[in-house]
């Protein structure tokens, strides 16, 4: 488990403070940005509970802390997508819900983290229903969500909420040097590409992050200028790091709106299809948007059985001015 991030002190605290008065909830729902430390927390609310040392707890030294923030501990069960699926299924939580109902093995608290929580299916999110409904006593469900409304009201209501802000980049890097090494330069380049998601950016290498980030956005200036081929752009995507590329796409796309609305430079009249002025490609608000909800859903859909570089392509394609570089040349 790594250090402590700075700016959830305050949800710490006051997981800390409920605990030790008694009256901790039996289900907590953590909404963070994406990387902003859901996560940590809930790892952190784990070790707090299955301390063996209440007076201090988490302690960081006995044996229920350690095994926790190893999540190797008997009764603390961790719930994600499994593999290459981007949902968690109906038989994941089925057998969380039987596990949690089951004696504590250290005669305690058992613990069940589900992240990301608004990666559970319709069924999946049923079926935890019932568990938050009848909780066995001292158990701890923990959901980190960065969209909660994809989540069943009625699941919902039957959470307390804390949310973890997204950092200032001064924060994030300052831990992400103390806890990684390296420069500062570097991990802002590595931001750059993630966005305010320090504790995703402490898993890679910053170079790497850096290096995919700029080639995509070289990738998706030169698809807009007419200069790449979108089916070779599309294929050579799909063969490597889609994931955050696709978070590229959607990043630049937002940088767009954001600069076009700031220069004044969209058009008050809606317009379905690309508007072309002095030769260069000028995509209307309304096209750039309709782009940004397509990135988001096949960011989304990954794990489906679709074709990836058709999807690509066809989105590269709206990018590419009429008579550029779409029969054969790459950028």
């Amino acid at each position: 488990m790594s250090a402590a991030p700075p700016w959830v002190a305050r949800e710490t605290e006051a997981v800390a403070a409920a605990f030790a008065q008694g009256r901790l909830p039996h289900a907590l729902l953590i909404h963070e940005g994406p990387g902003a430390g859901g996560e940590w927390l809930a790892a952190w609310a784990a070790q707090l509970v299955l301390c063996q040392e209440p007076a201090r707890a988490p302690c960081g030294a006995c044996t229920g802390c350690r095994r926790a923030r190893a999540l190797q501990h008997p009764d603390l069960l961790w719930l994600s997508p499994q593999e290459d699926s981007r949902q968690i299924r109906i038989e994941q939580v089925r057998e969380l819900a039987a596990e949690l109902a089951l004696t504590s093995h250290a005669g305690g608290y058992k613990v069940g983290v589900i992240t990301p929580a608004d990666a559970l299916n319709r069924f999946a999110a049923n079926a935890l229903l019932k568990t938050l409904e009848e909780p066995s006593p001292r158990t701890l469900l923990v959901l980190v969500a960065t969209q909660p409304s994809r989540l069943p009201p009625t699941l919902l209501s039957r959470c307390q909420r804390l949310s973890v802000r997204a950092p200032q980049r001064a924060e994030s890097l300052a831990w992400l040097s103390g806890e990684r090494g390296g420069s500062q330069a570097d991990w802002a380049g590595a931001l750059d590409v993630l966005g305010e998601a320090p504790l995703l950016a402490a898993g890679r290498d910053p170079h790497e992050l850096a290096a995919v980030g700029a080639d995509s956005r070289q990738s998706l200036e030169a698809l807009a200028a007419g200069r790449a081929d979108p089916v070779a752009q599309a294929e050579r995507w799909a063969r490597s790091e889609l994931p955050l590329r696709l978070l590229c796409f959607e990043k630049w796309l937002t940088e767009r709106v954001r600069n076009g609305a700031a220069r004044g430079a969209f058009l008050t009249e809606m317009r379905a299809a690309p508007y072309l002025s002095e030769g260069a490609t000028f995509l209307n608000i309304r096209e750039l948007f309709g782009l940004v909800d397509e990135v988001r859903e096949l960011r989304a859909t990954l794990d489906a059985p679709l074709n990836r570089g058709l999807a690509l392509e066809t989105l590269f394609r709206r990018l590419a001015p009429a008579g550029g570089a779409g029969s054969g040349g790459q950028g």
